[in-house]
């Protein structure tokens, strides 16, 4: 079992930026897929973007552009850089591993998950 842990979060204006954190205490990022997910009040878990073992990324389209993942190897870290950001960012933003081949956009497909960071963007 992969233990995750999620940083970074905070309020900030509209237009501002944040670098949310995702640290493993179990297997190496290189070796997994890992997803960015978030959840805002009274709304599903929605995805946000994912990098593969690989190191291809994808993105939602409410997403592309101002958001990137990235993965440090040496730390074993996943990263979401978040510019530009809007009010309708605001939600409790998780990071979520899997060790095998899956739709990366569902948040059913992934095995564990962090707790969560809360990002507020306020306009």
């Amino acid at each position: 079992q992969v233990q995750l842990t999620e940083s970074g979060g905070g309020l900030v204006q509209a237009g501002g930026s944040l670098r949310l954190s995702c640290a493993s205490s179990g297997r190496s990022f290189s070796l997994l897929h890992v997803g960015w997910f978030r959840q805002a009040p009274g709304q599903e878990r929605e995805f946000v973007a994912a990098l593969i073992w690989s190191g291809s990324t994808y993105y939602a389209d409410s997403v592309k552009g101002r958001f990137t993942i990235s993965r440090d190897n040496a730390k074993n870290a996943v990263y979401l850089q978040m510019i530009s950001l809007k009010p309708e960012d605001t939600a409790v933003y998780y990071c979520a591993t899997v060790g095998r081949p899956v739709p990366l956009g569902t948040a059913g497909s992934y095995d564990d998950w962090g707790q969560g960071t809360q990002v507020t963007v306020s306009s």
